[in-house]
């Protein structure tokens, strides 16, 4: 294997580190703090490790995995789009594959291009992998929202019609019965959320 091999691989590897001083909007369990977007890449992946057995047939974990692992390597450049927040979808999506091209081809050409395919298979949840991968991205958040109280949901005045359209859509597509599961714990926490904001 070339030095010049290994320095591309470093250079990709200082410039994701990066990442690690991106924050997201979700605020982590003990409500200490936002989390940041490498932090987030961990603990989907761990999800995609653990709920693997709710998986579609025809799922590759190994690569749902790479696809978590990287998904977010774009917020670099592009920073974190609150999923609730109000935005321009078209413009982001530009910028992030401006990002993704950028970062990746850091890497030697042959892992440059593997990653730019996993990333925008990941993008496009053309697969079941994706949809998969997707899925757990998407039911990550709303377990750590509930975790912390809320969280991100006061903040943006979220409403249960909103969490099925944005999140458990894509959920139910790459793990209905996680779904199913997450579902009845939404309502219930975001009825009584409602509830407890009337009687103030």
């Amino acid at each position: 294997m070339s030095e010049s091999r290994i320095n591309k691989q470093i250079k990709f590897l200082y410039e994701v580190d990066k990442l690690k001083a991106i924050n997201r909007a979700t605020i982590l369990g003990d409500k200490s703090r936002r989390e940041n977007s490498a932090e987030h890449s961990w603990h989907v992946s761990l999800f995609a490790l653990i709920f693997f057995e709710h998986a579609k047939p025809g799922v590759d974990l190994f690569k749902a995995l790479k696809m978590l692992l990287i998904h977010d390597i774009v917020e670099i450049d592009a920073g974190d789009n609150p999923i609730f927040g109000t935005y321009d979808l078209y413009s982001i999506s530009v910028t992030e594959r401006k990002a993704a091209q950028r970062i990746f081809k850091l890497l030697p050409e042959d892992q440059a291009l593997e990653m730019l395919d996993i990333w925008t298979e990941f993008e496009d949840s053309s697969t079941p992998t994706a949809q998969f991968a997707r899925s757990m991205d998407r039911f990550q958040a709303p377990n750590q929202n509930l975790m912390s109280g809320g969280g991100t949901w006061i903040e943006y005045n979220v409403k249960y019609d909103q969490i099925e359209k944005k999140v458990g859509s894509k959920i139910a597509l790459g793990a209905p019965r996680l779904w199913d599961w997450l579902k009845p714990k939404l309502q219930e926490f975001l009825y009584s959320k409602t509830n407890r904001t009337k009687e103030k």
